[in-house]
């Protein structure tokens, strides 16, 4: 059995580990003009999609509000940093953010990290940010640009969606094949940070 300490003392050391990892998890590709564009982005983008995925199956395993609340947070927030994006508002360290966000949120899963609405509302957020910002930095400013993120916000909602019908669908009985998903999250991030995937 994993004590709490053990999980907050590995959960530190790894997410101290991704900020410092320099490989880029996000490349920009394909055309950023269209709804369908955006639409398909998310889920040709394997940090994008284990991400979005790990947050509705935490989701599931928290319950409660957090099952609607936690991917309404994302998609949120993304947007608004597609919109800073757009802006030409510059987030620092987007890159190993995104890397981060892989690990993190993959093993918040893997160790069934419970923590309170407000606090995972707050993480998803914070990485929920850098997703949106580095997409919006890429979109044209005007319409087609919003068409981009519509269907950006669109994959990325329903990403979370299959996350939180797996969570729901395994069960409490099925557990550890949700921490399976999130452990594997966390693998495919160290993957793409050190340039194996």
């Amino acid at each position: 059995m994993i004590t709490a300490s053990t999980k907050r003392t590995t959960l530190a050391a790894i997410l101290f580990l991704a900020a410092a990892m320099p490989a880029e998890a996000h490349v920009g590709a394909g055309s950023t003009s269209s709804f369908a564009a955006g639409f398909a982005h998310p889920l040709s983008g394997l940090d994008h999609m284990t991400v979005m995925v790990a947050v509705g199956l935490w989701a599931a395993m928290k319950g409660g509000k957090a099952v609607w609340a936690w991917p309404l947070a994302s998609v949120g927030v993304m947007l608004a940093g597609g919109a800073l994006g757009m802006l030409h508002v510059p987030a620092p360290f987007v890159e190993p953010a995104i890397l981060a966000s892989v690990v993190a949120l993959g093993l918040l899963v893997a160790l069934a990290i419970d923590l309170p609405l407000s606090a995972g509302i707050a993480v998803i957020g914070l990485f929920a940010l850098f997703h949106g910002n580095a997409h919006g930095t890429e979109v044209p400013e005007n319409a087609a640009g919003l068409d981009y993120m519509a269907g950006f916000a669109v994959a990325t909602a329903l990403l979370h969606g299959a996350g939180i019908a797996a969570g729901v669908g395994l069960g409490s009985r099925f557990r550890g094949l949700a921490r399976a998903a999130g452990a594997a999250c966390a693998a495919i991030g160290v993957g793409l940070a050190f340039g194996v995937l």
